[in-house]
């Protein structure tokens, strides 16, 4: 990793001169000579702690450690801590034998004057405490072995190799990954390569063995080994369209190839897009039976009676199983590509009208609700598969849903793996459920205090943080089914409104605020002032506050907080409208801006994390550029039903109102779409910068109630979209990702 950071150094301020901005570089040159990290190099810390030794500097020694272990040891998980601690008691031993070794005394003295209220209750020190008196105590057998070459050795070696593993296991900032991507990308493109090479060689092979012995039957490939057997000349045709999508066609289009039996495409359903060409027009999807001549329709354009003459050797019968072409193979296959382009480049329309002309028979489209497009329905569905338009870049493949909550929901968020989701009702009722393979209730979580608020830990993932009305956080092990630890916050700021978990998952963040809104969680009403709160930071490890942030200009209820991928930066939305900014390297605010006229519903982090995305009680839908304070990007108005107050009528004219709790907006993997709540179900929409209004693209409908909270999760190609309402009704959309 060190070699990695020096290059990166380097490509950085390559850059920096390119671009004229000398005094970053001149504050970069300082920053990098006083690193203390070393750019990350092993051997250089190493070597930094044994100078310190070697000069007899206790208080750089300790200080150096602290700050080793504050900046890097304490990410690693508890079952880590010891060894830790067994380096540190170590290091502090090879100092001693380095006072005594050198003749030393004072120093020797000093140590024990310094360390001994850290030392005196550790069983490990009780015996070393007699170690100036011992005339000599290299003959001693309690600390003989401390003076042998051996041991320095073997802690030296220790301690290296332990830095080195965690260097290894760090995550890596995206720069950093930069040259590794373009190495991963480059590879990947050449077995791409060679995979079509050796697909053109095989159908080759095939082609030959079916000029020898017409009577052999084709060898079909995967994706067709369940369908009805085609004539040689559709089949090359497909297996070349095939051939070329896999090296032209994101791996994101080419997952539906990978879906589960019960997600593929239906025996009823059309074996391969609309074709365009003369030989599938005229040929159509079904063969003709063995008894059966092919004759052209009347009417029919020359180009495909002449093609399909050609094919059917003066109209003779044409048999599923055996190949009947005979021309010569160099020039088939030229036909062939020469069809496949013609395929490609004719639009949709033209594909439609050659259908007509040609009196295919069309096949009966599936009987659903979700008014999906055709397209969608093959599995192996992409550009050439229907006619997908750009503004349709995402199929609903099904659609599930979560009935075991009976009232309105609060939370519902799925965990980092993708696994399990995690919902939270307002009654205080918290179900853990499963996604797959069969979606299925883990775990009921029930409170005699209410609950206010839920987030998923990063490590491990099956615990899961859960915030109270009375100024309580659990910790809740959702495969034990047990709490681990409960945390009292703040009696005066009772209320938990918001929890974060840092990616390091060895801290999270704490949102308090004080009863308000006459006591009442979800009244619509507002008061005058925004209401008290405190932003805290507890440790996940020794389940003890940090810190307590500094919320200017007073203290102001935080609704919701997000942290980056890395977790050096934290941003909240407040009560009073602003959005703040912190460094959570120097744990303080880097920029605080109002926002929004009202509250500040929900944030999150752009993609590129250049920019902040906010929800406010104005109903606006605002883009920041966190690097120019107060700076919009875009701004576009969304209607009330996205961003609440959130209306459930009832009978004689009882309504039920909820102040948006959740989160009202997710992305996709790839920060080019946006999901939010509408009255009948999750609606996503193209980002557009700069744009007046949202450019929606799809609906996922399958609500009779307002849709409250929303989450997007992306970790497989398979998107899984979650929109929860007010009647208690949780859906599970699956969406498949095409891109043009």
């Amino acid at each position: 990793m060190g070699s990695a950071v020096e290059r990166t150094d380097e490509h950085v301020r390559e850059f920096l001169i390119y671009r004229g901005f000398t005094t970053t570089l001149k504050h970069l040159d300082n920053e990098i000579k006083a690193d203390k990290e070393k750019g990350f190099r092993v051997d250089k810390i190493v070597e930094q702690l044994l100078q310190l030794v070697l000069t007899f500097d206790l208080s750089g020694l300790k200080d150096y450690w602290m700050y080793l272990d504050r900046r890097l040891f304490c990410r690693l998980e508890d079952v880590y801590r010891s060894t830790v601690n067994k380096l540190r008691t170590s290091l502090y031993r090879y100092y001693l034998i380095n006072t005594i070794q050198k003749g030393n005394v004072e120093k020797t003295q000093e140590f024990f004057q310094k360390q001994a209220m850290e030392l005196q209750g550790q069983a490990e020190w009780r015996d070393w405490f007699i170690l100036p008196f011992i005339p000599s105590p290299e003959q001693n057998p309690a600390f003989s072995p401390y003076f042998s070459r051996q041991w320095a050795d073997t802690f030296l070696v220790s301690l290296h190799n332990f830095l080195s593993v965690l260097f290894q296991c760090m995550p890596q900032p995206v720069l950093m990954s930069f040259d590794a991507e373009v190495q991963k990308t480059t590879s990947l493109s050449e077995e791409n390569e060679q995979l079509r090479q050796l697909l053109f060689a095989r159908q080759g092979e095939g082609q030959d063995q079916g000029d020898g012995d017409l009577t052999v039957h084709h060898k079909l490939p995967a994706y067709v080994q369940n369908m009805d057997r085609l004539g040689d000349t559709e089949l090359d045709l497909v297996s070349s369209q095939r051939a070329v999508s896999m090296v032209t066609t994101p791996s994101r289009n080419f997952f539906s190839t990978f879906l589960p039996q019960g997600r593929r495409t239906p025996a009823k359903m059309p074996l391969f897009p609309p074709v365009t060409s003369p030989c599938q027009a005229t040929l159509g999807r079904k063969d003709p039976p063995t008894n059966q001549t092919v004759k052209p329709k009347d009417g029919a354009p020359a180009k495909d009676v002449k093609t399909l003459s050609s094919q059917t050797s003066n109209s003779e019968p044409i048999n599923q199983s055996t190949s009947q072409t005979t021309y010569p193979r160099q020039k088939r296959q030229q036909e062939h590509e020469k069809e496949r382009k013609e395929l490609l480049s004719k639009p949709s329309a033209q594909s439609t009208e050659k259908k007509a002309e040609s009196g295919e028979a069309e096949t009966p489209a599936e009987d659903s609700s979700d008014s999906a497009p055709s397209s969608s329905r093959s599995s192996g569905g992409g550009a050439e598969g229907g006619g997908m338009s750009a503004e349709q870049p995402f199929i609903k493949l099904s659609q599930e849903e979560y009935a075991e909550h009976h009232s309105s929901i609060m939370h519902c968020r799925i965990d980092c793996s993708g696994r399990r989701v995690a919902s939270l009702d307002v009654d205080g009722v918290v179900k853990v459920w499963a996604l797959n393979p069969i979606m299925q209730t883990k775990a009921t979580i029930m409170s005699k205090s209410p609950l206010l608020s839920l987030e998923w830990a990063t490590k491990p993932h099956r615990l899961l943080l859960l915030g109270s009305g009375v100024g309580t956080v659990r910790l809740y092990d959702t495969d034990a089914k047990k709490n681990l630890y409960e945390m009292n916050i703040d009696e005066t700021h009772p209320r938990i409104l918001s929890l974060a978990c840092s990616p390091s998952g060895s801290s999270f963040v704490c949102s308090a605020a004080a009863l308000s809104r006459s006591g009442s969680a979800e009244s619509a009403s507002r008061l005058p002032i925004p209401m008290s709160g405190q932003l805290l930071l507890w440790d996940t490890k020794t389940v003890k506050q940090q810190l307590q942030f500094s919320l200017d200009p007073e203290p102001v209820a935080i609704n919701c907080t997000a942290f980056n991928h890395n977790g050096n930066l934290l941003v909240t939305g407040a009560a009073d409208g602003v959005i703040r900014l912190f460094d959570m390297q120097r744990y303080e605010s880097a920029m605080s801006w109002r926002a929004h006229d009202g509250e500040v519903y929900s944030v999150e982090f752009s993609y590129d994390e250049n920019t902040v995305f906010s929800i406010g009680e104005d109903g606006k839908f605002i883009q920041w550029n966190i690097h120019r304070c107060g700076v919009k990007q875009s701004e576009q108005v969304l209607p009330q039903e996205a961003t609440g107050p959130f209306v459930l009528s009832g009978y004689s004219g009882y309504k039920q109102v909820q102040i948006p709790r959740g989160r009202l907006f997710a992305f996709d993997s790839e920060g080019q779409h946006v999901l939010t709540c509408s009255s009948t179900g999750g609606l996503i929409y193209t980002l557009t910068n700069g744009n007046p209004a949202l450019d929606s693209v799809l609906s996922l409908g399958g609500h009779k109630a307002p849709v409250v909270t929303v989450d997007w999760c992306s970790a497989v190609d398979c998107g899984t979209c979650l929109t929860a309402s007010m009647d208690g009704k949780i859906k599970l959309s699956t969406l498949l990702a095409q891109k043009p």
